[in-house]
């Protein structure tokens, strides 16, 4: 078995092994995640280990990410099995801090990013962002990496946190990487660990419906008819649809004209679990 990689959870000892890394003239790599890993993040770590000469992977389960009612304290949690995976990939350190590293007695501030987190998820969970963006611009501080991953899968976060990089100047390369995906579709998720046997069977349906509206888009139907159309396939299989967009792929800012790039973007409850998922055309 490959050797455990170092585990930090204090700023100062982060600091410390990247300064190490850069004594070494190394480019570093970040991947931020929440844990209980899967192939999907692994995907995460094998492209930052073909950008830079290092890298580090964060695990912290974000409590300013989650509004009261949702599932922070029953998110999946598995270190010791995440680490074995890390060492696996490759992986040269491992930041796990605390809730109290992060966010310590007193803590006041929050980073708002406008543009790209403007409706869709916010739309349903308006503290999401602001938890994302404060928590990604302390970790870009805190590690100042060369190159950050973020998953495509999550797609408008993606997009808020490139936004956040450029506008406040943190100097990181955000690196989009394509959505990891099961045989049937269904894109990967910390969170498919709450599906039943059934309610697993049912959801590759988000995927098979953006899949149908890009086709239909591109043969020449209209965004709206086809986004309409995926959002009644998901309902029809019993799913909440929160929503079903077609966004310009850049900005995230509804179409305004023919020949914009094209961004399906889709959120349903399959029973108590929120499932997300999205589409280039």
């Amino acid at each position: 078995m490959a050797t455990l990689p170092k585990v930090v959870g204090r700023v100062r000892e982060l600091r410390a092994a990247v300064a190490g890394f850069r004594a070494e003239g190394a480019k570093v790599a970040l991947v931020p995640t929440m844990g209980a890993l899967h192939a999907g993040h692994v995907a995460l770590v094998d492209r930052a280990r073909q950008m830079a000469g290092r890298v580090v992977v964060s695990i912290f389960v974000n409590p300013a990410q989650f509004a009261p009612h949702e599932d922070f304290s029953s998110y999946p949690r598995a270190l010791e099995a995440d680490l074995i995976k890390l060492a696996e990939a490759g992986v040269d350190l491992v930041y796990a801090p605390t809730a109290t590293e992060m966010y310590p007695a007193g803590f006041a501030t929050r980073i708002e990013v406008g543009g790209p987190s403007e409706g869709l998820e916010t739309d349903f969970r308006p503290h999401f962002f602001g938890g994302v963006a404060t928590v990604v611009g302390k970790l870009f501080i805190q590690c100042r990496p060369d190159f950050a991953m973020f998953g495509e899968k999550d797609y408008q976060q993606l997009k808020v946190v490139t936004r956040l990089s450029r506008d406040l100047d943190l100097g990181v390369e955000v690196v989009p990487v394509p959505t990891t995906r099961e045989e049937d579709g269904l894109a990967l998720s910390s969170r498919n660990a709450y599906l039943d046997e059934d309610e697993r069977r049912i959801a590759p349906v988000i995927h098979t419906a953006l899949t149908r509206a890009a086709e239909a888009i591109r043969a020449g139907t209209a965004p709206e008819v086809a986004v309409a159309t995926a959002a009644g396939m998901i309902a029809a299989l019993g799913l909440k649809v929160d929503y079903v967009a077609a966004r310009n792929a850049d900005t995230l800012a509804p179409l305004k004209a023919a020949g914009e790039p094209i961004r399906l973007l889709a959120a349903a409850w399959l029973g108590t679990t929120r499932l997300i998922d999205n589409m280039a055309v």
